[in-house]
């Protein structure tokens, strides 16, 4: 199981944020790309990036720290929020950047998700973000009636390379993941899953490695509060 350090970009900082509510943003690192730098050091694989602005925006807004990130790093690096055409899709991909989220879209305007994935096999996951089981966009600013399990499975023949599921109601208050939740879509779908919300402890990544289901986990404030020992968590998850 693969463990993403998460570096979430708010006014060009390395925020994070309680329930996803951009007014209860705390600032870890003005410096984003030293943060990543840090993490890359630690030993970590990959790199889990969200533009908060980009996700209200519709639209990329902190794109100079990403570019920062992507030009100091070594490792594959996955970015969400604002990207909601082809264009900034491509934009991002001859960037460098591994990985893009589609969230917003996924939802309304899934035949985007779908050439996307068939244009850059690999290289497009769908962000399922999820308050009590349904569907939230726009940041998580908007709710929907749409469940969650049923929109990853309309990507299951679609080719896209994750799902990166967010259980918003345990987003940044370290109360631990949804792991019930998270392993019932990871059992729903072949599409790998990659946990996210919540997780704030060894025992958390453990847990979640444990159900042989889920093939990633994305952790923020408590690596940035130290509850979590990044070197120590990507030794445990190798083990």
């Amino acid at each position: 199981m693969i463990l993403y350090p998460a570096i979430d970009l708010k006014d060009g900082n390395a925020v994070r944020l309680v329930h996803g509510d951009m007014d209860r943003a705390t600032v870890f690192n003005d410096d984003p790309a030293a943060q990543a730098r840090a993490f890359v050091e630690a030993g970590c694989e990959w790199l889990h990036l969200v533009d908060l602005n980009g996700a209200f925006a519709g639209e990329p807004v902190n794109a100079a720290p990403v570019e920062a990130i992507l030009k100091d790093c070594n490792v594959p690096a996955q970015l969400g929020g604002g990207i909601r055409d082809m264009a900034t899709i491509e934009m991002w991909l001859s960037k460098g950047l591994q990985r893009v989220i589609l969230g917003t879209v996924a939802v309304e305007n899934p035949d985007l998700v779908r050439d996307a994935a068939k244009a850059f096999p690999g290289h497009v996951a769908v962000g399922i973000d999820a308050r009590n089981g349904k569907v939230a966009t726009k940041g998580w600013a908007t709710e929907t009636d749409v469940d969650a399990t049923d929109l990853a499975k309309s990507f299951e023949d679609a080719g896209v390379a994750a799902i990166i599921y967010t259980d918003i109601n345990r987003d940044g208050a370290m109360g631990g993941p949804n792991i019930p939740a998270t392993q019932a879509l990871a059992e729903a779908v072949d599409i790998p899953v990659i946990a996210s919300g919540g997780v704030s402890s060894l025992d958390d990544l453990t847990a979640l490695k444990a159900t042989g289901v889920i093939s990633g986990a994305i952790s923020g404030r408590a690596l940035y509060d130290g509850a979590i020992d990044l070197a120590t968590a990507l030794a445990a998850l190798k083990g």
